[in-house]
């Protein structure tokens, strides 16, 4: 697991590339602290850091053989089945390193390597002899990498702060995504909250060559349930592709452990691990004593089934919480309001002291139908049946029932249903995650300007596939994957996600809706896979959400830091948001008037991270320019 980054100089060669180039890649020791390294030209400077997995000795990057240098962050977990091919080929390999086997599948069939690849990765390719930059990033976006173009140059790295520390690219707010930001809680999508920098897609690799740019997909998934499927039969390939996933995930020369929440998903993982392991497995769990939607209980019964070496940490407002918080800007880059962000710091944390990597459940609900939203998409569809003027009626009385410090308490969830059920149904969707709807978000900021969501599929495949596919989309990729890899890699620790192997991905794109969710049940074909593997307590306890108490904790142990952060000057600094439309939102929800802690803790880490990065206000359109010129005449 490393990080990269690099730019080209072909427009700035009076510039000293060398420190500049040493100074970005210090900027991502957290991802490497095991090594840093450089390589430079006259056309392109690299920089690698390297947290050592596989081959602790050897493996160096940016890695030079062939005209070709690479720089390579994540994980091929079929590198020794590339490897075999290669030198039947008549390549010859000096460390067992995935980065070596990458760099030869590049040179031997260019592009076309990507979708021989089997994992979680980012890559760099620099060709010297034809001046050829190619990115490429995995199949479903675990490893991120980020773009933007500069006078006639690229830069690039692993996180946004590679682009960001070029001095002389500016960095004004992006409206658009903006407005994103406010409808997902994240940003979907290739664009970022800083104008002209981008996401590459997952699944797609980028050309940078003569000053031109070119981007093309090497895998998209094709969505088509098999109608004709019969269940055990998928019962049965779902257990065989999980043993394959997560016996290659197993793979690495530095210590490993398991997250284990005690759901279905880090669960199965876990049962999974034990199976295809000689060794005594290290779990790792973040308890909420007290609470109401503690797991310790679940999660010790399964580590106590699987004998494994136990550790967990309490969360609780005696943890430094908000100091914590603030650090989110440095290594999160561009914001996401996940609340689930501050235990998976402490989880990773806590683990990084034990460990090196770490498996994770991740990606399960998206595939298999796990998120209560898809039930409330459900019963949003039937209650748009009822007249809108009853709706409204509903919607209003909710709003009388006495606000609770629960995480998602009864009122939250009315509230939120009854509101959501006369949106249309993709912003409902959305809406269920606490996110601001179209008028508040006009309240806010002057208007919505980003491009409506659309259900990918077609008709066929189902409403709940649909659904899922829009996840799989946008909330997988640019919230749950981006909260993992940088909350986790804030502490040096890479974590891999099983269910994300794409042989996984594909079988799930073939299940019929039944097989996903069966009535009220969630995840209904791993739930029956793992009947009689799992305690039943695991199997029939209702999902809990990872994150925290955040309508309680942003009225009492971080209100400091929201006042902090979220006043008068520093709204109106932003040169989009409207003083008296945020100050409603924070008086509304300290006054206890309405359940609006997510909505806070979303403008809490957006204007942490402005702050942290000096984001300037969005630039001014050509209309705003003349607006001055009209005023005079």
């Amino acid at each position: 697991m490393c990080g990269f980054a690099g730019f080209t100089h072909f427009s700035s060669s009076t510039a000293d590339h060398h420190s500049r180039i040493w100074s970005i890649t210090r900027s991502l020791v957290h991802r490497g602290p095991d090594e840093q390294n450089v390589w430079e030209s006259q056309q392109i400077s690299l920089g690698a850091v390297r947290l050592k997995i596989i081959d602790l000795k050897k493996g160096q990057q940016p890695m030079v053989f062939g005209g070709i240098v690479l720089a390579f962050n994540g994980e091929v977990y079929n590198h020794q089945e590339l490897r075999h091919e290669l030198e039947a080929l008549g390549h010859r390999f000096e460390s067992r390193s995935d980065t070596e086997v990458v760099l030869h599948a590049f040179l031997e069939w260019d592009v076309a390597s990507f979708q021989k690849l089997r994992g979680m990765f980012a890559a760099a390719f620099w060709q010297q002899d034809a001046n050829r930059l190619v990115l490429v990033r995995d199949r479903m976006g675990i490893k991120p990498l980020y773009w933007a173009q500069h006078q006639g140059d690229l830069l690039f790295g692993s996180e946004m702060k590679t682009i960001l520390l070029h001095t002389e690219f500016a960095r004004h707010l992006n409206p658009q995504a903006l407005d994103r930001y406010l409808t997902t809680n994240y940003v979907a999508g290739t664009e970022t909250l800083v104008e002209g920098v981008h996401k590459l897609a997952p699944g797609h690799w980028l050309e940078f060559q003569n000053g031109r740019t070119k981007i093309q997909a090497y895998w998209t998934l094709d969505f088509h349930p098999d109608h004709q499927l019969k269940f055990d039969d998928a019962k049965q390939e779902l257990d065989r592709l999980l043993a394959s996933s997560v016996k290659e995930h197993l793979i690495s020369d530095a210590p490993l452990g398991i997250w284990l929440s005690g759901g279905l998903d880090s669960s199965t993982i876990l049962h999974y691990a034990a199976q295809a392991s000689t060794q005594r497995l290290k779990t790792f769990s973040v308890s909420f004593k007290g609470r109401s939607f503690d797991e310790t209980r679940y999660f010790r019964q399964v580590a106590e089934k699987y004998e494994t070496e136990h550790h967990e940490f309490d969360l609780n407002p005696e943890q430094g919480l908000a100091a914590t918080i603030q650090e989110f800007a440095t290594y999160s880059d561009e914001p996401s309001a996940d609340a689930g962000a501050l235990p998976v710091w402490f989880l990773s944390k806590m683990c990084r002291s034990q460990v090196t990597v770490a498996l994770s459940g991740d990606g399960a609900d998206e595939l298999f139908g796990g998120y209560k939203t898809y039930i409330a998409d459900r019963w949003a569809q039937r209650l748009r049946s009822v007249p809108m003027p009853l709706r409204k009626l509903a919607a209003s009385a909710s709003n009388l029932l006495p606000v609770s410090d629960d995480k998602i308490g009864l009122d939250y969830k009315l509230t939120r249903m009854l509101h959501g059920a006369m949106l249309n149904p993709v912003d409902a969707h959305f809406y269920w995650n606490g996110t601001f709807d179209a008028e508040q978000r006009r309240k806010l900021i002057g208007g919505a300007v980003s491009d409506p969501f659309l259900l990918p599929g077609d008709q066929n495949i189902g409403a709940l596939n649909r659904f899922l596919f829009l996840d799989q989309l946008s909330y997988l990729p640019e919230d749950i994957l981006v909260k993992c890899d940088r909350m986790s890699m804030a502490h040096s620790l890479e974590v891999r996600p099983p269910f994300l192997d794409h042989r996984l991905v594909e079988f799930a794109a073939r299940l019929p809706q039944p097989f996903k969710i069966r009535g009220s049940s969630l995840k209904f074909i791993l739930r029956d896979l793992m009947r009689g593997k799992l305690p039943s307590a695991v199997l029939t306890r209702p999902k809990e959400g990872f994150d925290i108490p955040a309508h309680q904790w942003l009225r009492t142990v971080l209100r400091g830091l929201v006042e902090e952060t979220i006043n008068e000057p520093a709204v109106q600094q932003t040169g989009v948001f409207h003083w008296p439309a945020v100050q409603r939102i924070l008086q509304a929800h300290m006054q206890r008037r309405a359940n609006l802690g997510y909505h806070v803790w979303g403008l809490l880490i957006l204007f942490l991270w402005m702050k942290r990065w000096n984001i300037q206000p969005p630039k001014p359109t050509p209309a705003q320019m003349r607006e001055p010129l009209a005023a005079i005449n």
